[in-house]
C-alpha cells in the first residue's frame, strides 16, 4: 500500500512538473523572450500617456514605460498603434503582446482581460465654459437639461457623463481634441476626461477660457492588459512594477510621473 502510494505521489508531481512546462511555453512573456520583441498595443490619441510628436513619432509616458519594459526583458519594442475601440480584440486575437494605452481597470474589462498592479491612478473631472461656470457650484448643477457635455465615445468618461448627467444632453467624438473643441466653439457647455489631459489643457489652449473642476468624480486605477491563463506574464508584471515604484536609487517611476504629469515641457514637441 505505501508503495502505492509512493508511485501515486511520483506520478501526481511529474504530471504537475509537466504541466507547469506547459503553462510556461505557452506564456506570452515566453514567446516575447524566444521572439526578442515586445510588442505594445496603444492609441496614440491619449495625452500625455501616448500621442504624436511634430515628426510623427509616437512618445509619452506609456511609451517610456513601455520602452523600459523591453529594457529590462532584453528586447526590442514594437509599438502597434490601435483604435481604442478594438484594442482589447486585438489583444485577444494575438495582434501584440500586452495593452499599455492608459486603459482605466474597471470589473467589465477584468472579465475578458486580467490587468496587472495599477502603475498610475487618476479620476475623471470637468472643463467648464468660462460664462456657464459663473452659475455652477457644483458639478451637479451641470446636470440640467439645459447643459451639453461631450466627452470621447467608449471611454470611462462617457460612463461617467451617462451615470451623473441623465437629464444633460451628451455627445460623444473619436477624439478629445474634438470634444474639447466643442465647448470652446461654443457647441457645448463642458467636457469630462481624465485628470492628466485636463490640467495640460488648462496649461495651455484652456487659460482664460475654461475652469477646471478638479475634483476627481472617480477613482481610476490604470494597468497594463493581458491575455487570462497566463501567471509567468502576471507574475513578472508584477515584479517589475515593484521594482520601479520602490527603488529609490534610479527613481524611475517617479522621474517619469513629472516629466509627462507634472512638467509640461513635452507641449512643446507636439504643438
Amino acid at each position: 500500500m505505501k508503495k502505492l502510494f509512493l508511485a501515486l505521489m511520483v506520478l501526481l508531481n511529474t504530471f504537475v512538473f509537466a504541466s507547469d512546462i506547459n503553462i510556461w511555453k505557452n506564456s506570452t512573456l515566453n514567446k516575447i523572450l524566444e521572439r526578442g520583441e515586445l510588442r505594445v498595443g496603444l492609441d496614440p490619441g491619449y495625452m500625455p500617456f501616448e500621442m504624436k510628436d511634430k515628426k510623427g513619432r509616437i512618445i509619452g509616458y506609456d511609451v517610456d514605460m513601455a520602452s523600459k519594459m523591453a529594457k529590462e526583458m532584453g528586447v526590442k519594442l514594437t509599438i502597434i498603434p490601435t483604435s481604442f475601440d478594438g484594442i482589447i480584440g486585438g489583444l485577444l486575437s494575438e495582434k501584440f503582446d500586452i495593452i499599455i494605452s492608459g486603459m482605466t481597470i474597471t470589473q467589465q474589462r477584468n472579465l475578458k482581460v486580467n490587468f496587472a498592479d495599477p502603475y498610475v491612478v487618476i479620476g475623471q473631472t470637468i472643463l467648464v465654459d468660462k460664462d456657464v461656470a459663473k452659475n455652477i457650484k457644483s458639478y451637479k448643477d451641470l446636470d440640467n437639461e439645459k447643459y451639453i457635455i461631450s466627452t470621447r465615445t467608449g471611454v470611462t468618461g462617457e460612463i461617467v457623463a451617462r451615470k451623473f448627467f441623465k437629464k444633460a444632453k451628451i455627445i460623444t467624438f473619436e477624439t478629445e481634441a474634438d470634444c474639447v473643441s466643442e465647448v470652446l466653439n461654443g457647441k457645448a457647455h463642458a467636457f469630462i476626461y481624465d485628470q492628466p489631459y485636463n490640467v495640460l489643457f488648462m496649461s495651455d489652449k484652456g487659460k482664460d477660457r475654461l475652469v477646471h473642476l478638479d475634483t476627481p468624480l472617480t477613482y481610476e486605477p490604470l494597468g497594463f492588459a493581458i491575455r487570462k491563463g497566463d501567471p509567468d506574464f502576471l507574475n513578472w508584471l508584477n515584479n517589475f512594477m515593484r521594482q520601479i515604484k520602490e527603488d529609490k536609487l534610479l527613481d524611475f517611476h517617479q522621474k517619469l510621473y513629472e516629466k509627462w504629469l507634472v512638467d509640461t515641457e513635452w507641449l512643446k514637441r507636439v504643438q
